[in-house]
């Protein structure tokens, strides 16, 4: 039982950081899309940004969110290899995110507004940790049968 209890606050603790990283993104964050989407983006104009400070901003939000979302995985499942092989496909994904982030803001006169949503919501928000707590779970559910 103490065990458990210890992973239920350690989780606990992880969620309260992640939701801290949402409360408080336009003072911890450079994103100018923060209050452009919460417009009638439609309608409008990207906002005007700095390339650098828009990559680092979200490198810095996409790590941080990765690196507690590891963390509770790892308290979840307590297994090194499903940490190193996440930790792995969080690199990728950045990667591609990233390349696919800067492609349709830079090389489109008016580029797909929800397309780029989409794909900016994969880089400022923990959604994988959704996908690999589930896939982790069916996996292991299936590996005990």
């Amino acid at each position: 039982m103490p065990k458990n209890k210890f992973s239920i606050l350690a989780i606990g603790f992880f969620m309260v950081l992640l939701i801290c990283l949402r409360m408080f993104e336009n003072e911890l964050f450079y994103d100018p899309f923060l209050l452009y989407y919460k417009t009638n983006y439609q309608l409008i104009q990207f906002p005007k940004i700095d390339n650098l400070k828009l990559f680092f901003g979200l490198f810095l939000r996409y790590s941080l969110n990765s690196f507690l979302s590891i963390c509770m995985i790892y308290v979840i499942f307590k297994d090194l290899e499903a940490i190193k092989f996440v930790s792995i496909l969080y690199i990728i994904f950045f990667i591609v995110l990233i390349i696919a982030f800067f492609t349709i803001l830079n090389s489109f006169e008016t580029p797909n507004k929800m397309i780029f949503f989409y794909v900016r919501r994969f880089l400022i928000q923990p959604i994988f940790l959704i996908l690999f707590i589930s896939g982790f779970y069916f996996q292991k559910k299936m590996t005990k049968n």
